[in-house]
């Protein structure tokens, strides 16, 4: 099997595993309501980005972080133990802010529909003969 399907599989497991252990296991109130959305492994499985997003402000997303490298000792040494790997990824937290940019182009889209169900509709003809438009 190709070498980018197995760190496919073993991201998938630690992102399960990240998941359960924190639900569970880490009792850190820094942490906070966190979910992990993806785990991306190097193909020589040395490093691990873990990908997460949290409820809250920025001050609420550092706190998150360095609760986040706090356990990570603590994290890795279990992935280690229930995925027996041979050698267990480093694990690297950064902010998924592709959910946050997907939130605000929703709101966009949300807010234009909105505004254009609230404007007033104008039929074609009105249009033609309207001196602005620049139609004869």
């Amino acid at each position: 099997m190709a070498q980018g399907n197995r760190a496919s599989r073993v991201g998938d497991q630690i992102r399960l595993e990240l998941a359960d252990l924190l639900a569970r296991e880490v009792h850190d109130p820094g942490i906070g309501f966190l979910t992990i959305t993806r785990v991306a492994v190097t193909p020589d499985l040395q490093q691990a980005r873990v990908y997460y997003t949290t409820m809250g402000d920025e001050k609420a997303r550092k706190e998150s972080r360095r609760a986040l490298e706090r356990a990570a000792p603590f994290l890795r040494r279990h992935i280690g133990r229930r995925l027996r790997l041979k050698r267990v990824p480093e694990l690297d937290f950064f902010f998924d802010e592709s959910i946050e940019q997907h939130d605000r182009i929703e709101r966009i889209l949300q807010e234009l529909n909105t505004e254009r169900a609230d404007a007033p509709e104008s039929s074609p003809a009105s249009r033609d003969d309207d001196p602005d438009t620049g139609h004869d």
